[in-house]
């Protein structure tokens, strides 16, 4: 267990700083300081593990960067507390991959595959955080409740809601370690990253939201960028085997 701490311990922060950096500004802002996640990947996965990208491949991630940067430029209102908490989950996620990546397949525990070992980072991250959270946030949880009662939410679609959203992003972090388990920290946190333009683009079927020029070039610059990506480092990985 003591080598999944440090997977657990970095998993608080690396949520709660993307709140924090959500709640307090632009979202186009926020996505443009987490679009920089591969680079932080990058470079600590060469610290820590000593793999280093040739230099077409680590240039290919600039597009990809830059894309998403450009397609989430229509709010451009800068504030420290977005830049912060943006800067502070891109740290703390690239370092949890890059060590949840190290630990895949060392940890001497039966049936400890990708999916139950982020399982076990998460009940180990909840032992941790529930302390904190219960003195900062329990004394607010009445008042909250009852203001969401008096703007007309029925108790049960609080709880429906609460319920399936947390359902939801468990099972959405659960596939993302196991494709963690089959690819390189830096890749993945690349398909973390055109998970933005992704998004974007599902706003525009579900929600009708309308894809501006800007959005539409910087959304093809990130696609494009993964593609180049992809094939530099299957290249390279070609060249390496012969």
């Amino acid at each position: 267990l003591m080598a999944v701490f440090p997977l657990a311990a970095l998993h608080p922060p690396s949520h709660i700083s993307a709140v924090i950096g959500l709640g307090a500004g632009a979202v186009g802002f926020f996505h443009i300081v987490k679009s920089l996640e591969p680079l932080f990947t990058a470079f600590l996965s060469a610290v820590l593990l000593k793999i280093y990208l040739p230099v077409p491949v680590a240039l290919s991630l600039l597009p990809v960067v830059g894309g998403v940067a450009l397609a989430s430029l229509k709010e451009l209102t800068f504030s420290w507390v977005t830049f912060g908490g943006a800067m502070g989950s891109n740290l703390a996620a690239a370092t949890r991959g890059i060590l949840a990546k190290k630990q895949m397949g060392k940890i001497e525990l039966p049936n400890l595959d990708p999916g139950n070992l982020y399982g076990l980072t998460t009940i180990l991250a909840a032992i941790i955080l529930s302390p904190a959270a219960l003195i900062v946030e329990g004394p607010k949880f009445r008042a909250v409740w009852s203001a969401a009662l008096s703007a007309g939410h029925l108790p049960q679609n609080i709880i429906r809601g609460m319920v399936m959203s947390g359902l939801y992003f468990y099972l959405y972090n659960e596939v993302a370690f196991y494709c963690l388990g089959n690819i390189d920290a830096t890749t993945h946190a690349v398909g973390n990253t055109i998970k933005r333009v992704v998004l974007l683009g599902v706003s525009v079927i579900v929600f009708g939201h309308q894809l501006t020029p800007l959005g539409l070039a910087g959304s093809g610059t990130a696609i494009g960028g993964v593609l180049l990506y992809s094939l530099l480092k299957d290249h390279y990985a070609k060249k390496a085997k012969k």
